[in-house]
């Protein structure tokens, strides 16, 4: 075996220095992009709890449609019996809301007065909307 007479073949070597720049970049990217994400984030554990009741919250339906008939919960009511009859759901729930669904054609005065009624009732409202 003739061992010193080996040819050396190709080496293989890889250059770095465009690298690095590359990992320059990219460390400054993700520091940059760590200081935008939400900081005000607070980790808790939780207490336990022995009796593990939860408040469930009730939401009712209010709809009104582009012939300005109004229904809570798919019962017909008029617009002057409103207060009366989310008062009477308030009444059995401690956390009342309500999911407000209108059609598009309805002017927003309408859309107004059932928001007063539960401003005045002091309950919680929402708009309910069709997403894209």
């Amino acid at each position: 075996m003739n061992l010193r007479n080996r040819k050396k073949g190709v080496s293989a070597e890889v250059h770095t220095s465009a690298m690095n720049d590359i990992m320059f970049f990219l460390l400054l990217f993700f520091l940059i992009a760590s200081t935008l994400t939400n900081p005000n984030v607070i980790k808790l554990l939780l207490p336990k709890s022995q009796s593990g009741k939860s408040i469930s919250k009730k939401t009712i339906n209010v709809t009104i449609n582009k012939d300005l008939q109004y229904t809570v919960d798919k019962k017909p009511v008029a617009i002057a019996d409103m207060p009366t009859v989310l008062s009477g759901y308030q009444s059995k729930t401690a956390e009342l809301t309500i999911i407000l669904y209108v059609d598009k054609t309805v002017a927003i005065q309408d859309v107004v007065q059932i928001m007063d009624i539960a401003q005045k009732l002091n309950i919680k409202l929402v708009l309910a909307t069709v997403p894209k």
